[in-house]
């Protein structure tokens, strides 16, 4: 099947700039729709099942990130070489990186994502709030100025109220958030949120922000195209998290009135149109247990869990994505998005549960998962025999189930999880129930 970009140009061969079960993914719809998949790989997934599905595969360097995956000198070199049009970066690496994405416009070599600008004005959490507000998309009140002098921060904290909540500027993955209850508290936790902003991100800015206590997290799945379209595929809770990274993600979000659920959606919109936004993207919101909602950011990009978001829609994402990519429509209108159901995600990590679930990695001696049918989906990117490296994500596969309402999804979601067994070395697959 062939595209025709807003170029003239077709896209009949896809990079993945990616690795593991997001690879597998997108390589599974670029089959489906007759487009070629251009793998790339690290010395450490030579043998990967990735490498194996794609049509064809280069290698880009040694194990460590910096030296493969988040090359892009390498990966545009790929590309070119094996004739690649457009790029999918997948998530992670090089999905946010508005380097990538200009670079990629440069060589004339479709970036499947959005414009480098709304990557830009995404990704710095201050300037994002601002654009958000004259949107009129609902934001925590807090302070993202430029003053970051002590006494200044100090004095906005005692005006928004406590608990106050610190976040680095540039943050993401909890790095540089602290929370403050107290303003005896204050000045500690400023020091300790910069130090490791710093380490993380080489910049040690801060915001601050009224603390929503007894948060949910709920996100908005956006999809935007070169026409000026945009729409919303509703929403999805991803409150259960460890250490500010999400393990249970399930769609729609429970409890939530149709009319609450509609505001949401426009809000995301809103904030997709603000930013000229195209492809698929999520606007993150907190909601409080009044179900009042606020911007937190946008992702810029495929999430990890936008499966559930599939089950509840009837719809494919990566193809989506491919098409708008390609200068095509969105394929429905918001009134032609229709919810059904309720779906659950639940990510497989390689982690040790007797070691406070760090990181595992090693050889995986067993893996059996349950079967796949249209309400259950394995998204993998290991086999038995595969080796999982301590060179990236523990993440190594998501189960999602669908089911007609929450409860038989949850029934469902368990039933599965006994069912899905890893054995290594080092680590072991442990169930938890809610």
């Amino acid at each position: 099947m062939k595209y025709t970009t807003t170029t003239g140009r077709n896209i009949t061969k896809v990079l993945i700039a990616n690795r593991g079960e997001i690879a597998c993914r997108v390589m599974r719809t670029a089959r489906k729709l007759g487009v070629q998949s251009v793998a790339v790989y690290s010395e450490a997934d030579r043998n990967s099942m990735h490498v194996d599905m794609a049509d064809e595969a280069y290698s880009i360097g040694p194990a460590p990130s910096q030296q493969s995956y988040l090359s892009m000198e390498k990966i545009i070199q790929v590309a070119k070489t094996s004739a690649a049009q457009a790029i999918h970066p997948g998530y992670g690496f090089l999905s946010e990186n508005m380097e990538f994405a200009e670079l990629c416009k440069q060589e004339g070599i479709i970036f499947i994502g959005p414009p480098p600008s709304a990557i830009r004005d995404m990704g710095i959490k201050s300037t994002s709030k601002s654009i958000m507000a004259a949107a009129g998309v609902p934001v925590v009140e807090g302070y993202h100025g430029d003053d970051q002098s002590d006494q200044c921060l100090k004095e906005h904290a005692g005006r928004i109220g406590y608990p106050v909540m610190i976040k680095a500027v540039r943050g993401g993955g909890g790095k540089g958030m602290r929370i403050v209850r107290s303003e005896q508290e204050f000045q500690e936790q400023l020091e300790s949120a910069r130090r490791e902003a710093k380490k993380s991100f080489n910049d040690d800015a801060v915001l601050i922000e009224k603390f929503v206590d007894t948060p949910r997290h709920v996100e908005v799945q956006v999809f935007g195209d070169h026409h000026g379209n945009a729409v919303y595929l509703f929403e999805r809770d991803c409150s259960v998290q460890r250490r500010h990274q999400k393990i249970i993600e399930e769609a729609p979000a429970p409890g939530i009135k149709p009319e609450v659920r509609k505001k949401l959606g426009e809000a995301a919109v809103r904030a997709a149109k603000a930013v000229n936004y195209v492809g698929a993207g999520t606007v993150e919101f907190i909601m409080d247990s009044k179900h009042n909602f606020y911007f937190m950011e946008m992702n810029t990009r495929l999430q990890v869990e936008h499966p559930v978001t599939e089950m509840i829609t009837g719809t494919d994402l990566v193809e989506w994505q491919l098409r708008i990519a390609a200068g095509e429509k969105i394929p429905l209108s918001q009134e032609e998005i229709t919810l059904q159901g309720h779906a659950f995600e639940a990510r497989i990590y390689a982690e040790d549960p007797s070691n406070n679930f760090m990181p595992g990695a090693g050889p995986l001696v067993h893996l059996s998962t349950p079967r796949a049918d249209p309400s259950t989906r394995i998204e993998t990117g290991v086999r038995q025999g595969d080796e999982v490296s301590v060179h990236y994500d523990p993440m190594i596969a998501k189960l999602v189930v669908w089911a007609a309402d929450r409860q038989a999804a949850l029934t469902k979601l368990r039933y599965s999880l006994r069912q899905y067994n890893i054995n290594s070395l080092h680590f072991h697959l442990a169930v938890e129930e809610d």
